[in-house]
């Protein structure tokens, strides 16, 4: 009777730590407490590369094929920003979509030539189901992401 006892206290315990923890945990522990709206990094992106940010944003998109990035719903209607993290360092599942989330990572930019833009909307519209309009791409592109270290998911 007092194993019973104890099994079910340790079910009920690690039950109950798992929900008051405040979401599920990701990558290293959230550090920052000041927040950065995602709409002032998409305003002014270049004041934001290579400085370590704290957003929240409600997960609008996660990676379907390794979960290594999440985008986030800006503040801003129709803004959004990729959260980057190293494939198998950090896995996001798909159930995240959805959910609210606050991230900490360091916000950097990628420079793509045109023809790197038109390979990489090409692989995202087959990753997507989506068809692929080559006009669509007109010039070099400079996208700005955030390289996920840390993330609690509720």
């Amino acid at each position: 009777m007092k194993k019973i006892f104890l099994i079910v206290f340790a079910l009920l315990f690690s039950f109950s730590t798992s929900f008051a923890g405040g979401g599920n945990k990701y990558g290293k522990e959230l550090s920052l407490k000041e927040k950065t709206k995602i709409s002032a990094i998409l305003e002014n992106p270049k004041e934001f590369v290579g400085k370590k940010v704290h957003v929240e944003g409600n997960v609008v998109a996660v990676c379907e094929k390794r979960g290594c990035w999440i985008e986030l719903a800006s503040d801003k209607p129709f803004q959004k920003i990729k959260v980057k993290v190293k494939d198998g360092e950090i896995v996001f599942p798909l159930e995240e979509k959805g959910k609210s989330a606050v991230v900490e990572g360091q916000v950097y930019e990628i420079k793509m030539t045109k023809e790197q833009a038109l390979a990489s909307a090409e692989n995202e519209a087959k990753e997507h189901g989506k068809k692929f309009d080559p006009a669509s791409v007109t010039g070099p592109v400079t996208i700005y992401q955030i390289k996920g270290l840390g993330a609690v998911i509720k």
